[in-house]
């Protein structure tokens, strides 16, 4: 033991041992993290492994012991991952061109059978990629153009989110949301086609409800002018001596108390008739 304590590169060595040992040993499983632990290449078992609803700090992380230089650990992120699709060309029903941009959101739920089918989480996200584009030209394909700023787009991004997460189950992952960041027409002459259709579109539908719009007043006008008159033949049928009385009285309105003009700003008018005029005759009483 004295010999050993006289040579200090000996006791560095066995102090890196030692060390070396202990890392090998032991192992700190984070909150954020799953641990699949592998001995000679086959899984044995799975440490910190996510469950839906678990709270912080009462999950299966903390130190982890296992057998030194047999077993390795292969660490599987616990955390929401992200699968970005590359811009793509999409047409739809009504024959346009969409350059499409989307993303897919998905978490590791079954950190063995990933380790089994893909190794990686990297190999996870190439394998969803293409399938993403897949999902996203077929569902696009079927729809038109204005599908995309309607309410309809929901219901596209569930059927592309379900479709992508069928896939995404055979890597031991699942699909938590799939949006598209932008969809638009390609820049020149398919841009101002569309611009132009849309534009006459929405002319011939303004048309339409104006000449709608004009049809129903004149159904109201119409209905209104025969409904007056109904009340005008009742009136006069009740009482003509009061409808006589009350008829006389709009036309000498009418005619005595003109509206006021430039060279007569009073409204006054002078009108010059016989006493025994017929269309005095309220004037003159029962007489």
């Amino acid at each position: 033991m004295n010999r050993t304590l006289r040579h200090p590169l000996a006791i560095g060595a066995i102090a890196i041992l030692l060390l070396i040992l202990v890392a090998s040993t032991f192992s700190i499983v984070p909150e954020t993290k799953q641990a699949v632990i592998v001995r000679f290449g086959e899984a044995q078992r799975i440490l910190n492994k996510y469950r839906p609803g678990e709270r912080f700090g009462e999950s299966g992380a903390g130190l982890a012991v296992r057998m030194p230089f047999l077993e390795q650990v292969v660490w599987i992120d616990k955390r929401i991952q992200s699968v970005e699709m590359e811009n793509q060309q999409v047409l739809s029903t009504d024959q346009l061109r969409l350059q499409v941009d989307a993303f897919a959101r998905y978490r590791i739920v079954d950190p063995l059978r990933m380790y089994i089918s893909a190794r990686t989480e990297e190999n996870v996200s190439n394998q969803l990629r293409p399938i993403l584009g897949s999902a996203l030209r077929n569902e696009l394909g079927r729809r038109p153009f204005a599908a995309l700023l309607s309410p309809e787009r929901g219901q596209m991004m569930d059927n592309i989110q379900n479709a992508l997460d069928r896939v995404a189950r055979q890597y031991g992952a699942r699909i938590v949301d799939v949006r598209i960041k932008r969809a638009d027409l390609p820049n020149g002459t398919p841009l101002e086609s569309a611009y132009e259709r849309m534009r006459t579109a929405r002319q011939q539908e303004a048309g339409s409800i104006r000449a709608q719009g004009q049809k129903q007043a004149q159904i109201i006008r119409a209905e209104a002018d025969a409904e007056a008159a109904a009340t005008y033949a009742g009136a006069f049928n009740q009482d003509p001596e009061f409808y006589d009385f009350w008829r006389a009285m709009q036309s000498y309105e009418a005619s005595f108390l003109s509206p006021g003009t430039a060279e007569n700003p009073r409204g006054r008018s002078s009108i010059i008739l016989s006493p025994n005029n017929d269309y005095l005759r309220q004037f003159r009483g029962n007489r």
